[in-house]
């Protein structure tokens, strides 16, 4: 039998200890590490180091079910070819009265369609942050990735990411969204 424990973070640690800058730090540490383990593992053909994602998040909460829409920001470095690639990201997600910083890092599993598709599906943790009384969450995310490069050399391209969440905190919160926008590979 599975069993999920209940994470709450009291208020006066996110006031005394700064979730935002936690989950900055947090992204900008899995980064680093990323950037030291992908250097001998990636492959020596086409595959970038890492792959920019800049685009617009948009997430529906099942529970009171508000939409909230912002900016969304990641890094995805292939680590072992076509079996494991990590995506570590951050968006803040705005609706009236309220923003929510996320933060999360996903370990995905490629599959190249063709020479120009790629599909992607992963889970990790999730951690975030919401101002206006909402405290912070730690929560499991499910994400199923398109990419579509439009040359074979993939420089650039475009990217769909939907995506479920289920917040291991209190309420047990899940919610849908979806990101999308640019791609940018670096070599």
């Amino acid at each position: 039998m599975l069993r999920f424990v209940a994470v709450d973070i009291p208020r006066s640690f996110a006031d005394s200890f700064g979730v935002i800058k936690a989950i900055r730090s947090c992204a900008a540490l899995a980064a680093l590490a990323l950037l030291c383990l992908a250097g001998p593992a990636r492959a020596q053909e086409k595959e970038p180091f890492a792959v920019v994602e800049l685009g617009a998040a948009t997430e529906h909460s099942f529970d009171d079910g508000a939409s909230s829409f912002g900016p969304s920001a990641s890094v995805e470095f292939p680590i072992i070819k076509d079996w494991l690639e990590i995506e570590t990201g951050i968006s803040p997600l705005f609706r009236p009265g309220q923003t929510e910083w996320q933060g999360d890092l996903l370990f995905k599993k490629p599959f190249t369609l063709n020479e120009q598709v790629e599909f992607m599906i992963g889970a990790g943790p999730e951690l975030s942050y919401v101002t206006a009384g909402g405290g912070s969450k730690v929560a499991g995310e499910i994400a199923a990735e398109w990419m579509v490069w439009p040359s074979t050399e993939h420089k650039f391209g475009w990217f769909v990411e939907p995506t479920y969440s289920y917040s291991f905190s209190k309420g047990h919160e899940q919610s849908i969204g979806i990101a999308t926008g640019l791609m940018v590979a670096i070599p």
